[in-house]
């Protein structure tokens, strides 16, 4: 679990090389007994040796382009790469021309020198928070390896990579909790920027409206250094901020419902620990959060909106998408053009009320998701578990997508337990504040 500052430093001091780590990830990735053929979909071995050899010289000739050059990372299967056919988990876009360019997140990362493993698995079009995928086989949650539990979606292969050791930073999306579940079920840190502060360009779309870009990796630190190369910042180290007379506001209904009893006592772990820390936590309860549910009952954003991309390639190609993720998808096209813009107002309006009613709170608390992974045969079997199980993993994740706020999901377990995840909401645009509270946060829960 080796962080980004840690390998910018052995890097630097010599004592390790770009193509160390490229030849020690692509070992983790081939090992037969390993998840790697599940986690990527396609592996550039050959692309990233050259990289990093690259890198390596550079960095010899002090010209590396970046103290984060040559460290190995994963892309998710819906981010453009010039040369590469983006299938987004599907076989529905196999015979889709390559794309002709980076989307602007590759290119920054490649600008700042990390080197692409491959490209990651998902669930197909990023429908779905379990993260199974009928085309490409599951990869499973380090936990309980031999029970094979889900490792979340939508960026299932983004945190399995990191999980594994495949690689140290992954790019996934969030459009309602991809990043953050994945997260919490592999015992990572997952983060939902802002929307508007990284280009979605040239990433294929679930909901354009909702989706988000953002980082996987071992550490906040790790978190808060990739998202600043995805908003074109400069990478700096969040400076950890005093728990000291921080308020957090936890919901006091909903975010808890269904929770079982090992995320519940990780999740109170972690509440007394920051306590002692110094911050206090209040329940609170948020009026508009009650209304979300409701607001779009008759017409849900992301089903709306994926319908509008996918529905010429259904009428073409239905039958090779994954029968659940179809019918999610065909879910938006019974609903009205008026349904949906009542859907976005009632958006904007509540996102109005819950900034006013969060503002004077340094962030809200909550688990990230309320269990602990399921197994992925039984998910496969039961289409109506498979539902329920859906629900409740997107259920907490998805309020910071409704509102556009940031959010960072942290593991909260203890050593020897299940994964569980700490979830901290900031405000719309409050990115830095959350990162610097974020870092407080788990330097307290690591003491």
């Amino acid at each position: 679990m080796q962080t980004l500052i840690e390998l910018a430093a052995a890097l630097d001091a010599g004592r390790t090389t770009s193509r160390a780590l490229v030849e020690d990830c692509l070992a983790r990735i081939a090992d037969p007994a390993g998840e790697g053929a599940r986690t990527f979909i396609t592996v550039q071995a050959e692309a990233a040796r050259s990289q990093a050899d690259a890198v390596d010289s550079l960095r010899r000739h002090g010209r590396a382009p970046g103290p984060y050059a040559g460290i190995p990372a994963s892309l998710k299967d819906l981010l453009d790469v010039a040369g590469e056919v983006s299938t987004a988990g599907s076989v529905v876009l196999a015979g889709a021309p390559p794309a002709k360019a980076h989307a602007p997140v590759v290119a920054r990362m490649l600008g700042a020198g990390f080197v692409p493993m491959g490209r990651t698995n998902m669930t197909e079009f990023a429908f779905s928070g379990l993260g199974i995928n009928p085309h490409y086989g599951t990869p499973a949650s380090p936990w309980d390896r031999a029970t094979r539990r889900i490792p979340g979606g939508s960026s299932s292969g983004a945190a399995v990579s990191i999980a594994d050791g495949m690689a140290f930073a992954a790019l996934g999306t969030d459009t309602g909790g991809s990043c953050r579940v994945p997260a919490a079920l592999c015992g990572v840190v997952g983060y939902k920027p802002t929307a508007r502060r990284v280009p979605i360009t040239s990433v294929i779309p679930l909901s354009f409206s909702l989706d988000s870009v953002g980082p996987l990796a071992n550490s906040v630190t790790c978190c808060a250094i990739v998202d600043a190369v995805l908003a074109g910042a400069t990478p700096v180290a969040p400076l950890a901020r005093s728990l000291a007379g921080v308020r957090l506001a936890m919901p006091d209904r909903i975010v808890t419902d269904g929770i079982d009893a090992p995320t519940a006592a990780a999740f109170e772990h972690a509440l007394a620990t920051l306590r002692t820390a110094g911050a206090t936590i209040e329940m609170v309860h948020f009026a508009a959060l009650d209304r979300i549910g409701s607001a779009t009952a008759r017409a849900s954003i992301a089903a709306c909106e994926a319908y509008a991309w996918h529905r010429k390639l259904l009428a073409s190609g239905a039958d090779q998408y994954d029968p659940r993720v179809r019918a999610r998808i065909e879910g938006g096209a019974a609903a009205s053009a008026a349904d949906y813009l009542d859907s976005m107002a009632a958006r904007h309006s509540i996102g109005i009320e819950m900034a006013a009613a969060t503002a004077p709170y340094d962030a809200v608390i909550m688990p990230t998701v309320p269990t602990v992974p399921a197994p992925i045969a039984a998910l496969e079997a039961d289409e109506a578990a498979y539902l329920q199980v859906n629900a409740l993993m997107l259920r907490n994740t998805a309020i910071g997508n409704f509102l556009d706020r940031c959010a960072i999901s942290l593991p909260c377990q203890r050593a020897g337990e299940p994964p569980a995840g700490l979830m901290l909401m900031g405000q719309a645009m409050g990115d830095v504040a959350l990162f610097q509270l974020a870092a407080g946060v788990e330097a307290a829960m690591a003491s």
